[in-house]
């Protein structure tokens, strides 16, 4: 019996990298988790490589750790990119179907998503995507799938998003130099929301925060479409600094401190509260109030969120989102995220965890590995066939947005 096709998810973040195992489910609909594997990642600094053995390394170390658990062999990834040179922008095409028949086609779709694809993009950015938003046909607007309607002039919105060539590149190499071919590469929070997100939460309008170690990536959507896409470049390792500079602790200490006993919202704290704080130095170990904790890391969590805000009001769909906000990633399970990210954003909040997938439920069940999850989803939902080992980047990057049009359309 041939065994069934599997999908790999290589999330490489900046304070851990995490790859994903999984193949089909018994009904071909629905994707069963087969194994996890994590590594502490310390060769990339707010998602880009700085260090690229140490990241060869760490990423070897996730996919050795993810092949024992699954029983399965990895040498095919989609792999997650971020980082503050990530950039989106809206753009327009438009062609005339000039066929008799004036039936839009399949191919037309095409034409006009390249028509709206061909803008200037620096030679240093590469494009990494190019998502519709919208149709017109003729006057008719407000149109997701043109196909089969009749018309002579057709118009598409789309969001392209491109990274910059050399980080694209590093994290792809990366991957490479560690045994492994990068089927994709998928903005992270694209795929964060393909595991975390309902499709009635699109419709509706909702925002994805995904709080990473080092960024913050920010996707919007309304009408079951891409609006805006950003990356900050903050993220629960600032937290963490800020409190090992503050309190005169490694940082090590000061990441198990925030983990353990954190709160981003000081009013949630009683002041009665004491916890242990690590000394250095063979100094004693001393003693603070939770309060004060709560004290140092709320105004990060807060600027985090302001400028979450700033970048959702930029998609000018922000008095829409009748879903609210969603957030994601390992920095989210902080306690009081939700009531901070509620008070400074103005808008409900959520904790989202991946769904809609079985076996290793217990495993993933936190957001913290949603974008590992969310990146086989999209290979699963591709059904995607890996590329000729000579492809070039670029043949990549285009092959992804290709895909990415049909699924959208």
């Amino acid at each position: 019996m041939a065994e069934c096709r599997t999908y790999t998810g290589l999330d490489i973040g900046t304070t851990k990298i995490t790859a994903v195992v999984a193949e089909a489910d018994e009904s071909g609909e629905a994707l069963r988790i087969l194994g996890i594997g994590t590594a502490p990642s310390d060769g990339l600094k707010r998602g880009v490589v700085v260090n690229l053995e140490k990241t060869v390394r760490s990423i070897q170390h996730a996919v050795g750790e993810a092949e024992r658990a699954s029983g399965r062999r990895i040498q095919h990834v989609f792999a997650g990119i971020a980082g503050d040179h990530i950039r989106g922008l809206t753009s327009r095409g438009v062609i005339a179907v000039s066929r008799k028949d004036a039936e839009i086609r399949a191919q037309d779709v095409e034409r006009v998503v390249e028509a709206a694809k061909a803008v200037a993009i620096p030679a240093d950015r590469e494009i990494l995507h190019v998502l519709p938003q919208g149709f017109v046909v003729d006057d008719q607007d407000g149109i997701h799938d043109p196909v089969g309607m009749s018309g002579v002039r057709l118009e598409a919105e789309v969001h392209i998003i491109t990274g910059g060539t050399s980080a694209c590149r590093n994290i792809v190499r990366a991957a490479e130099k560690a045994g492994l071919h990068v089927d994709e590469l998928v903005l992270e929070p694209l795929a964060s929301a393909n595991a975390v997100l309902t499709n009635e939460e699109r419709d509706l309008g909702v925002a994805l925060l995904d709080i990473g170690g080092g960024t913050t990536d920010v996707a919007v959507f309304f009408e079951g479409a891409i609006r805006h896409t950003a990356v900050i470049g903050l993220g629960g390792a600032n937290v963490t600094n800020d409190l090992a500079i503050g309190l005169r602790t490694p940082v090590e200490r000061a990441e198990a401190l925030k983990v353990r006993s954190g709160c981003a919202l000081t009013s949630m704290v009683r002041p009665e509260e004491m916890v242990c704080v690590p000394s250095v130095g063979g100094r004693p170990d001393r003693d603070i109030s939770r309060h004060m904790l709560a004290m140092m890391i709320e105004p990060r969590v807060e600027e985090i969120f302001a400028l979450a805000r700033k970048e959702i009001q930029k998609s000018h769909v922000a008095e829409l989102l009748g879903a609210g906000v969603v957030l994601t990633g390992g920095a989210s399970l902080l306690a009081g995220m939700s009531e901070l990210g509620e008070q400074v954003l103005d808008l409900p909040v959520r904790c989202g965890e991946p769904q809609e997938v079985s076996g290793f439920v217990d495993s993933i069940s936190g957001p913290r590995y949603a974008t590992g999850v969310g990146l086989a989803l999209h290979a699963f939902q591709c059904d995607a066939r890996p590329q000729a080992s000579g492809a070039g980047l670029f043949t990549r990057f285009f092959t992804g947005a290709r895909r990415w049009i049909e699924e959208l359309v």
